[in-house]
């Protein structure tokens, strides 16, 4: 039985100013985007598709935006949508928490829709640029999860189950935020960074991203404890798991798409 370490939440502090672990994940995440975004230009199918740094820095601004912006609303809309009718200035509170991947993924796609039109893209060739790398800033973010002490998993007799002290029963659990950063962080962007060397039909990276995403966090869901305002909903799958199956479902449509249509080589 392992005793989960506790950290100090507050990384650094600058007289009155707090640094937190997590919002230095997020920054790991991004740092990550643009370190791979500028190996993934030098691609030659991305060289061929005329993708330069200057595309890669406005890329990020747009997902950042798309990230906090989609991921708050997400999380307002999907898991507490009474609470937070009542109490509308709530929703400003960043800083208190409550960020919904499936928000900020929707986010990401709008700010990526828009960043398309403005460069006169198909949509589909920048989602395909920039699926490989997103898995980076999930990997950090779940690592936030886990030095903060969140999300933590379900209860569990496995030699490697953990205390949370901030879950106040002292009921090992499984490290579940480890489980999703090594499959929807680790694993996924190997598994993407590798099918995308290789010139792919428009739609079929992103698709591969949405399958991928998908699956691993649907199976993460069963280790994951549910929400204690939501619990587990029909079927017993949890929130996350029933926002995930559309993803998976889409994702495999795309792919479908992209290689029975004419082959256009975009990623």
């Amino acid at each position: 039985m392992l005793i989960h370490p506790n950290f100090d939440p507050v990384a650094i502090h600058l007289g009155p100013l707090a640094i937190r672990w997590y919002g230095l994940m997020y920054l790991a995440g991004f740092l990550m985007f643009l370190g791979f975004g500028r190996l993934r230009i030098r691609q030659p199918q991305m060289v061929a598709q005329g993708w330069s740094a200057k595309d890669l820095d406005d890329l990020l601004f747009f997902g950042v935006l798309g990230v906090i912006l989609g991921g708050r609303l997400g999380y307002v809309l999907f898991y507490k949508p009474a609470y937070y009718l009542s109490h509308p200035m709530e929703i400003f509170k960043l800083w208190e928490g409550g960020m919904a991947f499936h928000g900020g993924f929707l986010g990401v796609v709008i700010a990526m829709w828009l960043f398309a039109r403005l460069r006169r893209r198909h949509w589909m060739e920048v989602t395909d640029f920039i699926a490989p790398m997103i898995p980076c800033g999930l990997a950090a973010g779940r690592l936030g999860n886990f030095i903060n002490g969140e999300l933590w998993g379900r209860p569990t007799d496995v030699p490697w189950g953990m205390i949370f002290p901030q879950a106040a029963d002292n009921i090992p659990r499984h490290p579940s935020q480890l489980y999703q950063f090594a499959g929807e962080g680790v694993l996924l962007f190997i598994l993407l960074w590798l099918f995308a060397r290789k010139p792919r039909p428009m739609g079929a990276v992103s698709g591969l991203f949405l399958v991928g995403y998908g699956t691993f966090r649907f199976l993460a869901e069963f280790a994951r404890e549910p929400d204690n305002f939501l619990g587990l909903l029909a079927m017993n799958f949890s929130m996350g798991q029933w926002l995930s199956l559309p993803m998976i479902a889409a994702g495999i449509g795309m792919m479908w798409w992209a290689y029975r249509r004419e082959p256009r080589v975009a990623a």
